[in-house]
């Protein structure tokens, strides 16, 4: 009798076949690999007999859906995991396999013969392999008869919101997540679809292509999960595995509907019992019982002369079994860490008496060490964060950063609030140099090139004196030297996204250099990028700076708060440097190095460009009306000078 649907509300008492590391584990979890020793290892899970997929009457193949729920979970940065793959194969015989990233399916031969023949994969990638041309270290992807896939996407869901961008998901962060993978002969459109749980499945899949599977399904397939582990650094104790809960596989229908009720839970219960952790217990899945110190970048302090101990002060990887690790910059700058121990006093608990403010990444808190009595900020990174340090906080444990305090708050507060005193001129301009100086190293100067993707005034810290830190990394992205962003959300603040940005979703250090243009205009007139008039219109400030350029009345333009007490010079090179930066055309901007220059009059500012004479607003410089027809979020951007509202809360 044909077998035209699978399902499996966990996995005890299966007929599954098992080989290499997989096992059903005593609470029904299929458990497919793991990274407990410093071999390579695999396992795969299969059905024991092939399905049919073709019709016998005609031979045409069947449609046909499939879902799962799995998690991956890495306990420690360094180690490595290919990821998990699910297939359809005309055999089960992969006993040739061994490469690292192969997800332990056949891959060609070093003579680029193939041993992979009439095998579908959907791919969970969690390891960059430039062999197999993966796009990064997080996606999921269509493979055809290669280890090459044929298309894919980082990894993410879209909700059916119109004009939904990519919500990003972290493979490896432990947390249950589902797939659907549909096929439909007639259209020959194959559509894979990933959200975590329990949500319902989105409406919009995250990848959707166009396949003639004829040729490569046979009359009968094997259907099942593969999974590798690619040999890493090994602590004793720390494991990382790859887990399935739940699967359901249907011919010529939607996929019977897993029964969560009946799922079992993925926790670290389920890892063999020689595993422990360093208190001697078992501890969640999601958060490893360790902290983890990591660097974070405060960009002005790395810049200029702006002093390095304002940096980090760095935390503490609280392991009571296992020696720390110390990296490499600690060897030059010293270790900057604490113990659990004195971030707890010197926060008197974390009670809420010494709560600074709450924010996308979580609570800060007011402190004095200890040691020095310095005064200190302690940011404690939330667990339920709803933004992408979510799936970083996963992979490392509980994480606390510390910062200089910095007593006076952001710059926006300076800038709009009555009740504060306004900055002078002479703060002003430091402010904008320092800001400035911090993403020239950034973007040029740190081993890394590091876009900011959310530079805005509240975003900038004032220290006792007035100095300015460039701070708030949550949305930055870093990427290699002479190698193109990998970015393809778009996010920032209204008012400070590029068009190009709202257009492709592409970061680049172009985008920040008009996010630095939008800033400065702002520190210099008191004003939001974007703001309304007494009749409720939207105004754009960087258009109302034009136009009082091109009447030569630009240093009208400043805030009036300054009361009249400004450097002419210094004034009006802000204000049209600030025009420059503010360029539609990526290519037109300056770079940092450019922009730091022209600041500490090393270069003169060049002419305004002679097109700014003949325009009122910039949207007249921007693509034409039949690319609005196709981009609706672009036409969005234009109507008023900007960009989408509300993309990263901005905070």
């Amino acid at each position: 009798m044909a077998v035209d649907k699978l399902v499996f509300n966990g996995f005890s008492n299966s007929s599954l076949v098992l080989d290499g590391s997989a096992a059903v584990l005593p609470n029904g979890i299929l458990k497919l690999a793991n990274g407990s020793s410093y071999a390579y290892t695999k396992g795969h899970a299969f059905f024991p007999s092939p399905i049919q997929l073709r019709n016998s009457t005609d031979g045409s193949i069947f449609s046909f859906s499939a879902t799962f729920i799995f998690a991956m979970l890495h306990t420690l940065p360094l180690e490595e995991g290919d990821g998990i793959a699910f297939f359809l194969a005309a055999h089960t015989n992969f006993t040739g396999t061994g490469i690292s990233g192969d997800f332990g399916l056949p891959a060609e031969d070093d003579d680029g013969s193939k041993s992979l023949d009439h095998i579908l994969s959907i791919e969970l990638d969690t390891l960059h392999n430039e062999k197999f041309g993966d796009i990064d270290d997080n996606h999921v992807g269509i493979n055809i008869n290669s280890l090459n896939s044929s298309q894919s996407s980082p990894a993410g869901y879209y909700t059916d919101e119109p004009y939904s961008i990519l919500h990003p998901l972290r493979l490896k962060s432990g947390e249950e997540m589902q797939v659907w993978i549909d096929y439909d002969h007639r259209r020959m459109q194959l559509n894979v679809t990933l959200a975590p749980v329990p949500m319902a499945k989105p409406k919009r899949p995250l990848l959707s292509a166009t396949h003639n599977l004829s040729k490569l399904l046979l009359d009968h397939m094997y259907v099942g999960f593969s999974s590798s582990s690619s040999a890493a650094l090994y602590i004793s104790g720390h494991v990382h595995g790859h887990f399935i809960a739940g699967f359901c596989f249907r011919l010529d229908g939607k996929p019977a509907s897993l029964q969560y009720s009946k799922l079992p839970k993925i926790n670290t219960s389920d890892l063999p019992d020689h595993v422990t952790y360093g208190t001697g217990r078992r501890s969640s899945i999601y958060w490893p019982d360790f902290f983890t110190s990591l660097p974070l970048i405060y960009a002005s302090a790395l810049g200029g002369a702006i002093s390095m101990p304002v940096i980090i002060y760095l935390i503490v990887r609280r392991c009571r079994r296992y020696q720390e690790l110390h990296e490499d910059w600690e060897v030059e700058f010293g270790p900057h860490r604490f113990s659990f121990k004195e971030l707890f006093k010197a926060t008197n608990g974390f009670v809420d008496k010494q709560l600074l403010g709450v924010g996308g990444f979580g609570k800060v808190y007011k402190g004095v060490l200890p040691s020095s009595k310095l005064e200190v900020g302690v940011k404690v990174m939330s667990h339920d964060s709803k933004q992408g340090m979510k799936e970083f906080v996963a992979e490392v444990g509980e994480l606390l950063l510390v910062y200089e305090y910095m007593p006076n708050g952001s710059l926006d507060k300076y800038l709009y609030d009555q009740d504060k005193p306004s900055p002078n001129w002479v703060q002003r301009f430091e402010i904008i140099k320092g800001v400035a100086s911090g993403l020239l190293y950034l973007h040029e100067e740190w081993e890394q090139v590091v876009i900011h993707r959310d530079v805005k005034a509240s975003n900038v810290l004032l220290d006792s004196e007035m100095n300015g830190r460039l701070g708030d990394f949550g949305l930055a992205r870093l990427h290699d030297h002479g190698v193109d962003a990998h970015t393809t959300c778009v996010a920032g603040t209204r008012g400070y996204i590029s068009p190009e940005l709202a257009r492709l979703g592409k970061a680049t250090k172009a985008t920040d250099v008009f996010a630095f243009g939008a800033f400065i205009l702002e520190v210099a007139c008191g004003r939001r990028p974007i703001g309304m008039n007494s009749s409720g219109e939207l105004q754009v400030l960087v258009d109302i700076v034009l136009r009082f350029w091109q009447r030569d009345l630009i240093l009208c333009m400043l805030d009036p708060r300054l009361g009249g007490e400004f450097v002419t010079e210094e004034a009006e090179l802000v204000l049209k440097l600030g025009l420059l930066c503010s360029h539609p055309s990526p290519a037109s901007r300056p770079s940092m190095r450019l922009v730091m220059q022209y600041l500490c009059g090393d270069v003169l500012l060049p002419a305004m460009p002679e097109s700014y004479r003949s325009i009122r607003s910039f949207s007249e410089m921007q693509v034409e009306g039949d690319q609005l027809d196709e981009n609706p979020l672009l036409r969005q951007y234009l109507s008023v000078q900007t960009s989408i509202t509300g993309l990263s809360g901005g905070r």
